[in-house]
């Protein structure tokens, strides 16, 4: 059992959803990105999704961009980021840790270094967004044998016929991308998520996470309301963009956790 696993399993008996916050590992700069990581748990985190920097990140919207870019100026690094997540490990063993980037860094470095190093480091799993399962051999079995969850993203346009070959080697937890485009863009809806968890719920016994356009506590909660939890990143790394403080970060965080866990 992964710390996702048990994560899971601790929140279900307690009752609550999972709320789960995307940090960009290096924003605004090193040493501040490893104080806000770490105040996150007490936040009411459940869940930290850390960002790996890179130079084209096709998913990801201005918000998330900027704050790539500038880590990436700050001269953060792969080897940087898993020094992130070990520091953070030496104080915290429960919280899981997802590195969510794409599959270049890792491919430079190479998977089985990666590998190694990512579990010593304490990375819990992966979401790899430019890796689709056609290309599970390059990197989510050998992640899984090597003890990672590797959580695969869905969306509203992965229809009927996509999603068995989707889930098949997802574990962890399966996150639904509320709504087409990138990070940032439109708030989602509860109304329209409601149907397509249940439709992924069908098909495997995994959680199902939710995220994308979630801004406000009242949105967690009407996301998590309908789902197994929910993400929210660029609202965050807005704020951290914006020259907020450590604790006027984890301030914002706790409003939208608590929303969460009204659910």
């Amino acid at each position: 059992m992964t710390r996702i696993d048990a994560k899971f399993a601790e929140l279900k008996a307690a009752g609550k959803k999972a709320f789960v916050a995307y940090v960009m590992a290096g924003d605004p700069d090193e040493a501040t990105s490893l104080e806000i990581v770490k105040a996150l748990p007490a936040a009411g985190v459940d869940i930290i999704e850390l960002g790996l920097p890179f130079t084209d990140p096709m998913a990801d919207g201005p918000t998330i961009q900027l704050a790539g870019q500038r880590a990436l100026d700050g001269g953060m690094t792969l080897e940087k980021t898993l020094a992130v997540a070990k520091a953070f490990r030496e104080e915290d063993d429960t919280t899981p840790i997802v590195m969510m980037g794409y599959y270049n860094p890792i491919y430079s470095r190479g998977v089985d270094k990666f590998l190694k190093d990512a579990v010593a480091a304490g990375v819990d799993g992966l979401i790899i967004v430019d890796l689709p399962p056609e290309e599970d051999e390059e990197l989510c079995i050998p992640a899984q044998k090597a003890g990672l969850n590797f959580i695969r993203l869905a969306t509203p346009t992965t229809d009927d016929k996509r999603l068995p070959k989707v889930l098949e080697n997802t574990s962890g937890f399966v996150y639904y991308v509320s709504v087409t485009g990138t990070t940032g863009a439109a708030a989602a809806s509860g109304a329209d998520v409601a149907p397509e968890v249940a439709r992924i719920k069908a098909q495997t016994d995994l959680p199902v996470i939710v995220g994308f356009g979630v801004r406000t506590p009242e949105k967690a909660e009407e996301i998590a309301a309908v789902a197994d939890g929910t993400v929210v990143g660029s609202a965050i790394v807005g704020e951290i963009g914006s020259g907020k403080s450590v604790e006027e970060v984890a301030a914002y965080v706790k409003t939208l956790a608590d929303g969460c866990h009204r659910a």
